[in-house]
């Protein structure tokens, strides 16, 4: 697989990579607030590792009306206030890089490797998720409480997906989203019998739900 070609999975956190993406009908703050975290900052992240090259001028993202102080809108702005986040996508893309470039200078190997490349961009992308969540906790109050637990139960199942170093790439992601919900979880959704969703789909997320509520015992999680 081309370097670049990860680097693009990245931008577009296609399917099981962006929290609400799979959701995309869920709460308007929590899809956009969360989405801001795992799309903006990572394009940050590659601004602020040069992937772009030397830019004339300097990127500044427009903040929104509302919660102005929930976001960061350029890398200077960003790295000022979240750091280590930073420090995580910059890295993604500084691996991705080098591993270009050392396979542009070297006609006899080719350094990529995809575990690496999925190791830097799951580690950020968790991270993201860990830093964003809490922010926007407040949001699923307004939320059906079965959606409300799925959005949280999602977001503790993506720590044991990274640790699997799950490939991103379209083909796999397109098959695992037919085990997800088609549509948000109302009232009267119980599991392990939703009306409407397959026997799979109710397996999974009887398993999410699993998942969650042994790490909230044990105080464990995979990464």
């Amino acid at each position: 697989m081309p370097v670049f070609a990860v680097v693009e999975a990245s931008f577009l956190h296609v399917g099981i990579v962006c929290f609400s993406a799979v959701k995309a009908s869920s709460f308007p703050i929590l899809t956009a607030g969360m989405n801001y975290y795992l799309a903006i900052i990572p394009f940050l992240g590659a601004v602020d590792a040069g992937l772009f090259g030397e830019l004339k001028y300097e990127v500044e993202m427009l903040p929104p009306e509302d919660r102005r102080d929930d976001f960061c809108y350029s890398v200077a702005d960003c790295r000022s206030r979240i750091p280590k986040l930073m420090d995580e996508w910059k890295a993604y893309f500084e691996y991705l890089q080098s591993a270009e470039q050392k396979t542009m200078n070297s006609a006899k190997s080719f350094s990529f490797v995809l575990d690496d490349a999925l190791h830097y961009m799951w580690k950020a992308h968790v991270a993201s998720i860990a830093y964003a969540l809490p922010k926007f906790q407040d949001s699923l109050k307004y939320l059906a409480v079965p959606e409300a637990n799925f959005g949280e139960d999602w977001a503790n199942g993506v720590d044991f997906i990274a640790a699997t170093h799950f490939s991103t790439d379209l083909q796999t992601t397109n098959n695992f989203q037919a085990f997800l919900p088609q549509r948000m979880l109302v009232e009267g959704d119980v599991l392990p019998s939703i009306s409407g969703f397959s026997s799979q789909q109710n397996r999974v997320l009887v398993s999410l739900r699993a998942l969650n509520r042994a790490n909230r015992l044990t105080g464990m999680s995979p990464t």
